[in-house]
């Protein structure tokens, strides 16, 4: 595993080296080094060192290209307009530089240098309740920045904070008491997605045929809020259906996670409950510091800077008036729990953006407890609603949330109609047919919301979702499965790289965009901006059509060392493809 660096930081050292030979007094100037359409590079930064220098900004330009030494990376240095350098590559450098990338399996990108640990907390479902569209997004972010975090070199924790503790409880498990056989699986007992659907329909019945009875029967609603109470308490007998309730949600969440293409494990689920033994200390400490005060009988905590309509400042609760605990004294507790036990130097919350204001306030008080500082930082990962064609919030037709598995089934029946329509073309079987089918319905999903940045709104249009054209992860799934088929016609003929070759236009391009795949990343997880990895590899397939069209690969014309240098670039760009895409966590099937 070898680290390789970019050809844009080669450069920039390069310049930097001559802008502090040439202007000693200006060492530590940043020549602002960006990609250009006028050459490969520009560099703008000896304008502002002009103005601090009160010097004429064309003359330091032409001085530092003067103290650039000979090499075989740049071919020429034009100092243009006020003082700009537009800087071009030989070719033997780009080639070279991506040989040395194609000869690592992480593409030459490094780890990160100063990775730490990170827990990020996503896919937050709710016990005895369905998935709905507005549970996609924190589990297709969360997935994503969880492998684009560990290829980084993070460690990271994943945590699915559950909804699985609250009075709501109380009703199911005094019904389930009442009738303890509605959560029975048949004794011919289903696996995967359809042990699934049939443990959400026991949930589904249960919840509904509780809440009639709550709703119609005073002495039910009685016993059912004693109950709550015996949960609370940790009473044995009610921990063990509550139990169930758990159990029988899990089975329902994994079949829908499968569906998604995505691992959850057990450890990793750690809910609302698992925070309870720490309520109690997490509110004697905030109390004992001063960081939390009481009002009216409850313990808060105040913000100069978060008022409500009426001017008055809006508190964050920690502890209710009644004795009982908020969300925040759980979230807190999450956080105590996640920065002592698990070392976490992160703290990563793929939340909807309407939480935005109880995470201001949570990380603020967790913060002035000490549990958050300079070493150990939180982030709210915040994402936007899931809208419908009309940019309306996305509901069924009779106005209902629409159920997370009905959207799953839909898209992966409208991509299998697609590629059933060119699969007579490669010949794929039926199991090929299907598989690809799931392939492409859930990368479509996925795509056209890790494309949008996270924090925008974006249109659930399933027929510009599974288009073969424009900014779709089907666009991206036939480049690279046309990249297979093209190695599969070259037969002997081997992917290597010639750098002592001249590179025609398109594959100066190609080239050049597959050596940015490392920054990138670096700036994808820095960031927590997955949608900038998708916009890059968008840009990559875009690039290798224009190769494809401009320079013909396996043509008989092209001298045998031509048609292996350009297997070499479509070689590399499938890796960088596929390497990409798994990152987002959608699959690239070989034949398409």
């Amino acid at each position: 595993m070898a680290s390789v660096p970019s050809l844009a930081s080669n450069v920039q050292q390069r310049l930097a080296d001559a802008l502090a030979a040439a202007l000693p007094q200006a060492a530590s100037a940043d020549p602002l080094l960006r990609r250009s359409d006028r050459a490969d590079f520009q560099a703008n930064g000896i304008l502002a060192l002009a103005k601090q220098l009160k010097g004429n900004p064309r003359e330091l330009a032409t001085q530092v290209v003067a103290a650039v030494p000979a090499n075989e990376v740049l071919k020429e240095i034009e100092v243009s307009g006020p003082g700009f350098l537009n800087i071009t590559l030989t070719d033997r450098a780009i080639t070279g530089t991506l040989a040395a990338r194609a000869a690592d399996d992480r593409l030459g990108v490094p780890l990160a240098a100063d990775a730490g640990r990170t827990v990020v907390d996503y896919a937050q479902p709710n016990v005895a309740k369905e998935m709905h569209v507005g549970h996609l997004r924190s589990a297709v972010i969360g997935d994503a920045m969880v492998r684009i975090l560990e290829f980084a070199g993070e460690q990271v924790v994943r945590r699915h904070h559950i909804g699985d503790w609250g009075t709501q409880f109380g009703m199911l498990i005094q019904y389930l008491t009442e009738h303890p056989h509605e959560l029975d699986h048949k004794e011919s007992a289903a696996e995967g997605e359809a042990a699934g659907a049939e443990a959400m329909s026991n949930l589904d019945r249960l919840y509904k045929a509780s809440r009639a009875l709550f709703d119609s029967d005073e002495e039910f609603k009685a016993r059912a809020r004693d109950r709550v109470v015996a949960l609370q308490a940790g009473d044995p007998d009610t921990l063990a259906l509550w139990q169930k309730f758990v159990d029988e949600s899990k089975i329902y969440f994994y079949s829908v996670f499968d569906k998604l293409d995505m691992e959850i494990r057990d450890p990793d689920i750690v809910g609302e409950s698992g925070y309870n033994d720490m309520l109690d200390e997490t509110c004697r400490i905030l109390e004992e510091s001063g960081v939390a005060v009481r009002s009216e009988g409850a313990l808060c905590v105040f913000f100069d800077d978060v008022k409500g309509p009426d001017g008055r400042p809006v508190p964050l609760i920690v502890k209710k008036s009644n004795g009982g605990y908020g969300y925040a004294a759980t979230d807190l507790s999450a956080i105590r729990d996640r920065v002592q036990n698990l070392d976490a130097t992160s703290l990563i919350y793929v939340v909807d953006a309407r939480q935005s204001l109880h995470f201001k306030m949570v990380f603020e008080t967790a913060r002035r407890a000490g549990w958050l500082n300079d070493k150990v930082r939180a982030h709210q990962l915040a994402f936007g609603t899931v809208l419908g064609k009309d940019g309306k919030p996305f509901k069924t037709r009779e106005g209902e949330t629409v159920r997370l598995v009905d959207l799953l089934d839909e898209a992966i029946d409208r991509a299998t109609a697609v590629v059933r329509e060119k699969a007579g073309k490669v010949g794929l079987s039926e199991r090929e047919i299907v598989e690809n089918g799931r392939y492409v319905g859930i990368g479509a999903v996925k795509y056209a919301d890790l494309s949008t940045s996270a924090v925008r709104d974006y249109k659930f249009d399933l027929d510009q979702m599974v288009s073969l054209n424009g900014d779709t992860s089907v666009y991206l799934q036939y480049a690279y499965a046309r990249i297979q088929s093209i190695k599969r016609k070259a037969g002997d003929r081997t992917p290597l790289a010639h750098p002592e070759l001249e590179l025609a236009p398109a594959e100066r391009a190609l080239g050049l965009h597959l050596d940015q795949f490392g920054e990138v990343l670096a700036e994808v997880a820095s960031g927590y901006e997955p949608h900038k990895l998708a916009a890059y590899l968008y840009q990559l397939a875009s690039h290798l059509t224009t190769f494809y069209d401009q320079c013909h690969v396996l043509s008989a014309d092209n001298a045998p060392e031509v048609v292996e240098n350009r297997l070499f670039l479509v070689d590399l760009t499938g890796r960088t493809l596929r390497k990409g895409m798994e990152l987002l966590g959608i699959r690239t099937p070989e034949r398409l």
